[in-house]
């Protein structure tokens, strides 16, 4: 995994813009922390950090090939599962390769297929390849959004980046926002519209889309995107199809020149990925599997169970690290700590976030780094198979809103009035549910209750599955950790897409049809636990932290918070604990407490990025 950035400018001589073009690379070092490199012509300013993973001395970028008058330039953040067969196919056209990259072989399908090469590409990624003779960029994002990529356009010029820092980098991007980046952090946070940059003039290139940028225009294309047809499996070849697309996932995604672990929790997804990845390393004799765990100082003194945390995961990851045999690390993370890393998860979404689940999830990777430089992990399997609870709650079917989005009311009633006027939070994000919907492809022969299900999973896919895959991509590698995502395949995810929800809940439970393709690779006692979400800290102290903070924030005269929110509201909150509401307001863990949080991570994101609102 690397991080890309670059400069296209059709009025400016950029041979001069090595400077500018240093410093929007360096923000990005954290991504890439073994190698730095840069490619600049008149035109294009083009510049790489490196995380090696694969093909240490042949990997190495901006890549430049030439073919014909044509010279190519490639930057690419990401990972193809798909190297060897399209190496063989590549060969087979006669061309050939200086070392074994997935990056070379990216860049040869370029040259070889041109913009079709991304539905070739089993992967994530996000790349830019600049066409010196034709003068023009094609930028490109994986289908489900796994890698980042934002840009923005000023004048003449295009600049892109892996994340938001790098932009802002530059002097023709400012950390402004107006009320619709007011509302995306404000209502929509910590989810974001997907295509929204939040800062003012910045885009993202959606998932499945690529963008080409010329003299004369600039063009979103979008080349992939579900697609609704009848399911033609019964139950048991469903079953089969799905466990055979996720074990050649899993293997696929094993694939590497630098030490590879997963993330074990002991539930049903992560356990699925480390039972596979440990058999196919004692089938290689290659050693133990490493897996890792995050909980929490004190968590099983003051666990209580919930509709959202059945139970802890600590047992469930012992149990599963002894049935497969894995070499395993228990990561125990103190209240203080989860506090103090609030600041440097922001710094490392740009953003603020999802809290202490964010910065949790950062002091894990961090740990896992020391021992391992890629890891497996078991995002995406709920989005895919629809495991969360609002799948199955008829109120939050047809609730005509984002079901993981609850208590908008009393999350608003800790703004002040004037933002409440500006930013409409009713409205507004009734308008943005409305436009995800009017996306979803419906099938013709979908009966009522089938077409509320695929708008449903249609709406996890696109939003909360990025929210996640966000704060995966940022936390880890803000640590130098490349984490994969076997659940995201886009194979797997097409072929569930059009499973009926009566077969994905199959046996009546939730994900039953992935636990019956899991029988034999995991035991049954882990194959019946209960959903349950990555874990968060129960300790009361984490509350009487954040509350004493957030209190210090809004007494502060020179705290940018301060004009955003209902001040009274909110010190009475944090005195009385009692007001603090105990049910989420965004997705399954973010109640309360990490409401307190979440208003830390808007102050320091402000004050740090010096945001101005226009």
């Amino acid at each position: 995994m690397c991080g890309i950035t670059g400069w296209i400018d059709w009025e400016r001589d950029l041979t001069q813009a090595g400077p500018v073009l240093d410093g929007m690379t360096r923000t990005l070092a954290p991504r890439g922390p073994d190698a730095s490199g840069s490619w600049i012509s008149s035109r294009a300013a083009l510049g790489h950090r490196r995380l090696v993973v694969v093909d240490p001395a042949g990997g190495g970028q901006p890549m430049v090939r030439k073919q014909g008058e044509h010279t190519y330039v490639l930057i690419y953040n990401g990972e193809l599962y798909n190297t060897a067969e399209l190496r063989s196919e590549l060969a087979g056209q006669g061309y050939t390769f200086q070392g074994h990259s997935d990056t070379e072989v990216l860049l040869t399908a370029y040259m070889a297929w041109g913009r079709a090469c991304v539905n070739k590409f089993n992967g994530i990624f996000a790349f830019a390849v600049w066409d010196e003779y034709e003068q023009s960029l094609f930028l490109a994002r994986d289908r489900l959004g796994v890698k980042p990529l934002f840009y923005a356009q000023r004048g003449s010029a295009l600049l892109f980046a892996s994340e938001l820092k790098a932009l802002l980098a530059h002097p023709f991007v400012k950390p402004e926002i107006d009320e619709t980046g007011l509302a995306e952090v404000l209502i929509m946070g910590p989810a974001r519209t997907p295509g929204h940059g939040v800062f003012y003039g910045v885009r993202e290139v959606r998932p499945g889309y690529c963008l080409i940028y010329t003299r004369e225009e600039l063009r979103l294309e979008r080349y992939w995107r579900l697609e609704s047809r009848p399911h033609p499996d019964d139950l048991d070849n469903t079953v089969s199809r799905v466990r055979e697309l996720f074990l050649d996932t899993v293997s696929r995604q094993l694939v590497s020149d630098v030490p590879v672990c997963t993330f074990l929790s002991g539930g049903l997804d992560s356990s699925a990925i480390t039972a596979v990845a440990a058999q196919a390393y004692r089938e290689a004799g290659i050693g133990p599997l490493r897996t890792f765990s995050i909980d929490y100082k004190d968590n099983e003194r003051y666990f209580q169970a919930s509709e959202f945390q059945p139970n802890s995961d600590t047992p469930w990851a012992k149990l599963m690290a002894e049935a497969c045999g894995t070499d395993h690390t228990s990561v125990i993370i103190d209240t203080p700590q989860l506090v103090e890393a609030l600041e440097a998860a922001v710094l490392a979404r740009d953003l603020p976030g999802m809290a202490d689940v964010d910065s949790s999830l950062l002091l894990f990777c961090r740990e896992i780094k020391q021992q391992a430089t890629v890891a497996l992990s078991g995002e995406c399997a709920d989005e895919v198979f629809g495991g969360y609870p609002w799948f199955r709650s008829e109120e939050a079917l047809h609730a005509a809103t984002f079901p993981w989005s609850r208590k908008l009311e009393e999350k608003t009633g800790v703004l002040a009035e004037d933002v409440i006027k500006a930013v409409r939070p009713q409205g507004y994000m009734a308008e943005r549910y409305e436009e995800t919907l009017a996306e979803v492809p419906i099938c013709p022969d979908d009966l009522p209750r089938e077409k509320t299900m695929r708008q449903m999973f249609y709406l996890n896919l696109t939003w909360f599955m990025t929210t996640l895959l966000d704060r995966k991509d940022r936390m880890s590698m803000a640590t130098g950790l490349e984490v994969r995502v076997p659940f995201c395949d886009h194979r797997l995810v097409e072929y569930v897409w059009n499973v009926p929800w009566n077969m994905k809940f199959c046996d009546q439970r939730e994900k039953g049809l992935l636990r019956r393709a899991l029988k034999g690779i995991l035991p049954d006692t882990v194959l019946a636990r209960r959903k349950s979400p990555y874990p968060k800290t129960h300790n009361p102290a984490y509350t009487a932290v954040v509350s004493a903070r957030l209190r210090e924030i809004l007494q502060d005269p020179a705290s940018p918070l301060r004009p955003l929110v209902n001040r009274r509201a909110l010190l009475e909150m944090t005195e009385d604990n009692n007001q603090v509401f105990d049910l989420p307001w965004f997705g399954q863990l973010m109640t309360g407490p990490q409401l307190f949080a979440y208003l830390i991570q808007l102050d320091i994101w402000l004050r740090e990025y010096r945001v101005s609102i226009k």
